[in-house]
């Protein structure tokens, strides 16, 4: 009897570890196939070699990239190099990106940024919120953006404990944000286990000098995070649920649950068109192939585009979707003046004119 025991609990343990392997193996893409989809003539942003993996637009059409990112086990080109940001004006006829200088007493030859958000005070005061992953901790740096320096001048370096391991922020003030932590475990073999066995610990954390607190928990993989126009709501994507989550912004500043749309694919950064409201995705449609690189066979691209995320109907499109080498691994979408653009973790940039849709 008590072999009969010690056989069915074998079956049964082993009976989850299959289902949670063909579960991840789902929400990773394997069993994915791509059919291409381009809005537009598309052509490649000058400049950009090493990712692209966050964009800020500025209201004027200049756009803000980061560039550069060494993270955990993905692909890194330029690996002997810091990262870097990068400006790119939407208003030329042909893109091309230059790298932004930084003031004096920041730490360039360590600096390794991630996501980005900008916050535009009432006397034009573009405040530009950084995650950085220097030498192995997580931080947020700010800076202020001199447009006619073509720089950034930094003001402070933010860490906390429970600031361990963002990865995007969304400025509310000049000193406020809200930002994602990916992982639970500081560990990267334990970070990777985390992933696997699919635990629903990862967390949004609001930070202001005056209070830090965890304001969402329950989340598989916390990714990009945004703001509604009306900065009412917060848009956070769940990677590995494949979900965009809307929360609403108490007087406190914590977050209530109000719906979930499924995207139907890995989703990673999110940007919201100030004019419409719609949110665009970067997504990672085949994601395992960011981690067993090759190549000959590289992660392909694909943009998500949510209409009217706050009824009872949103729509969810594809727009973009490549399945070979040209854009490898999108992470992030955003538009102006009807062109997309198209950021990588560790490739290069893409912007296609949708003037030109049939």
């Amino acid at each position: 009897m008590a072999k009969l025991l010690k056989v069915a609990v074998c079956i049964g343990i082993l009976s989850v570890v299959v289902y949670q392997l063909v579960d991840f193996c789902k929400l990773m893409g394997v069993f994915r196939e791509l059919v291409p989809i381009e809005p537009g003539n598309c052509h490649l942003i000058k400049g950009v070699e090493y990712g692209s993996e966050d964009i800020n637009i500025l209201p004027g059409g200049l756009a803000l990239i980061s560039t550069g990112l060494k993270y955990q086990s993905l692909p890194n080109f330029d690996s002997d190099r810091p990262g870097h940001i990068l400006l790119v004006d939407l208003n030329e006829s042909v893109l091309s990106a230059v790298k932004l200088r930084i003031s004096r007493g920041f730490d360039v030859e360590s600096f390794n940024p991630h996501g980005l958000s900008t916050y535009i005070d009432g006397d034009g005061t573009v405040y530009v919120f950084v995650v950085n992953h220097p030498r192995q901790i997580t931080t947020v740096e700010i800076f202020t953006f001199d447009e006619d320096q073509n720089s950034l001048n930094h003001l402070k370096t933010i860490k906390h404990e429970l600031l361990h391991s963002v990865n995007d922020i969304v400025a509310l003030s000049p000193d406020s944000f809200y930002a994602t932590n990916d992982h639970y475990f500081s560990h990267e073999h334990l970070k990777n286990l985390e992933l696997v066995i699919g635990l629903s610990w990862c967390t949004v954390v609001y930070y202001s000098p005056s209070d830090v607190k965890e304001v969402a928990t329950g989340l598989r993989l916390a990714n990009g995070i945004n703001v509604s126009p009306d900065r009412r709501y917060i848009y956070i994507a769940e990677s590995l649920g494949h979900n965009v989550h809307v929360m609403e912004i108490a007087a406190n500043n914590t977050l209530t649950p109000v719906k979930t749309v499924n995207v139907g694919t890995l989703p990673d950064n999110l940007e919201v068109d100030p004019k419409t409201g719609d949110v665009w995705i970067g997504c990672c449609p085949i994601c395992w192939k960011l981690f067993l690189y090759n190549p000959e066979n590289a992660p392909g691209s694909e943009v998500i585009r949510i209409e009217n995320i706050l009824s009872m109907d949103p729509k969810v499109t594809q727009v973009y979707v490549n399945n070979d080498s040209t854009l490898q691994g999108s992470s992030v979408a955003t538009v102006y003046e009807e062109k997309l653009l198209i950021g990588t973790i560790f490739h290069k940039a893409l912007y296609c004119e949708l003037s030109a849709q049939p």
